[in-house]
């Protein structure tokens, strides 16, 4: 019998596979996409978010624990559990090293990534290159890969793992992590979470998925219905305002428009509904994909002028570009005299400042509502670009409630073998909001320490078994 069943093959999955076999376990890897599709949503990320009390090699000045947290809690508006929060803080400080030894490599952040340069180490070759290295060490290590293995549902006796079904096959293990994502793909469960709204729109329908398709939230449904303890709410996600020309699946983080915070955002109507400079990109560009999703039609505008060309990562799709504003409007298919009326009166608003987009600068509106806090400039400079943009799903919220031993609850109780990791369970800690890099830091944290509680375990049960 095999002592570790993984279940999943993006980066929590690999960091537990890793730890398990490190201690002494055998592995079994079961991924649902195929080989070229492997990684899950790890094969589109590009730093973790790092605590550090001092410059480390590629991560400047110091990034400490108190920190951290703040931004967390501000993000999440406190929808997190502080203790589980702080465990994957000071874990994201220690784990750059064992990464390292499995083939990682990182890189000092390049210019126009969003001031990370303290706070975000940077992969080099990004999330592809990361899910090879692991893969790659999980084969020297002898850990068992299976692709096309989607897992249909667990065997379970009260809170404990006995098999898994894959097909129709069953697979024993003396444990088992569960890291296999969310239901961000399945589009019947993203129109059941967000329903239809008062303009009898179903606003789901209008989603893109940033990520991999084969997250269909097929396991996480069966260990609901199977008892198992649940968090977080079903319609809040990593949701990202994403260009409108992304495909429907596997866009990754190229279709992101980054330049919302030095322009405005506008509605189907023309119409600014929230302020575009509340605070550093990082900290806001997740919250405005749930904003142009609460829009008629689930779609946004971000109109901007030439002072913020080269100030921003330039998206993959180029930007509708015009010499005047009317023509923009046009351009768009935006009514041009509620476009104009919406333009003039932001730029009226504008107050004289210092701009600085490195920090919260004193460039800001006056009796506009909403306001523009920071980074405020009228928009009068041509060339003139806009971009049409819509939700972009990263990943889901609802998740497999856990402990600091990252084991399933059902019933209230901690599973003994058991146990779960990455997006599976990220909404512990993101109730809603999100913060750049923090994903990979809840995944590398979790994963890894299920798969070394799922490898103790495993091994106490062979230990039992023998005698």
């Amino acid at each position: 019998m095999i002592d570790v069943l993984v279940v999943g093959g993006g980066n929590a999955a690999l960091c537990a596979a890793l730890m398990a076999r490190e201690s002494g376990a055998s592995v079994l890897m079961l991924e649902s996409a195929p080989r070229e599709w492997r990684g899950g949503n790890s094969m589109h990320v590009r730093n973790l978010r790092c605590m550090h009390d001092a410059p480390q090699d590629v991560l400047q000045d110091a990034y400490p624990e108190e920190e951290f947290w703040q931004d967390l809690l501000k993000v999440t508006g406190g929808a997190t559990d502080e203790q589980l929060a702080r465990l994957v803080i000071r874990a994201s400080s220690t784990c750059r090293d064992w990464m390292r030894r499995h083939g990682v490599h990182f890189q000092p952040s390049l210019a126009g990534t969003l001031h990370l340069s303290r706070t975000n180490a940077f992969f080099m070759g990004g999330g592809k290159a990361l899910v090879n290295a692991y893969y790659r060490s999980a084969q020297k290590l002898g850990v068992q890969v299976r692709y096309d293995s989607p897992v249909d549902a667990l065997e379970l006796e009260g809170d404990r793992f006995v098999a898994a079904r894959a097909g129709g096959e069953r697979i024993e293990a003396r444990s088992c992590v569960l890291a296999c994502g969310g239901f961000e793909s399945n589009r019947e469960w993203l129109r059941e979470a967000w329903g239809q709204n008062e303009r009898g729109e179903w606003p789901a329908d209008n989603f893109l998925i940033r990520g991999t398709r084969f997250n269909q939230g097929v396991l996480l449904r069966h260990m609901i219905d199977a008892g198992a303890d649940i968090i977080g709410d079903p319609s809040q996600s990593h949701c990202v305002a994403i260009d409108a020309r992304a495909p429907l699946y596997d866009g990754g983080i190229v279709t992101r428009v980054d330049c919302v915070s030095l322009g405005v955002m506008l509605n189907r109507d023309a119409r600014r509904f929230y302020d575009e400079g509340e605070d550093f990109w990082p900290k806001r560009y997740a919250i405005w994909g749930r904003l142009v999703a609460q829009q008629p039609g689930q779609i946004g505008y971000c109109i901007i002028d030439n002072k913020a060309l080269g100030r921003f990562m330039p998206p993959v799709f180029p930007g509708v570009r015009a010499d005047t504003l009317p023509e923009l409007a046009r351009a768009l298919g935006l009514d041009e005299t509620a476009f104009m009326r919406t333009l003039e009166d932001f730029n009226a608003a504008c107050r004289p400042g210092t701009f600085d987009h490195t920090v919260l600068d004193d460039c800001a509106t006056a009796g506009l509502a909403p306001p523009k806090t920071h980074w405020a400039r009228p928009i009068d400079t041509p060339p003139f670009l806009g971009y049409a943009l819509r939700p972009g799903i990263t990943f889901t919220y609802l998740g497999l409630k856990t402990n600091e031993d990252a084991a399933v609850h059902v019933g209230g109780r901690p599973s003994g073998n058991l146990f779960v990791a990455g997006e599976m369970m990220a909404g512990n800690v993101l109730g809603q909001g999100y913060t750049a890099g923090v994903g990979m830091s809840i995944g590398t944290a979790f994963g890894r320490l299920a798969g070394s509680r799922a490898a103790a375990a495993a091994l106490r049960e062979g230990v039992h078994a023998a005698a």
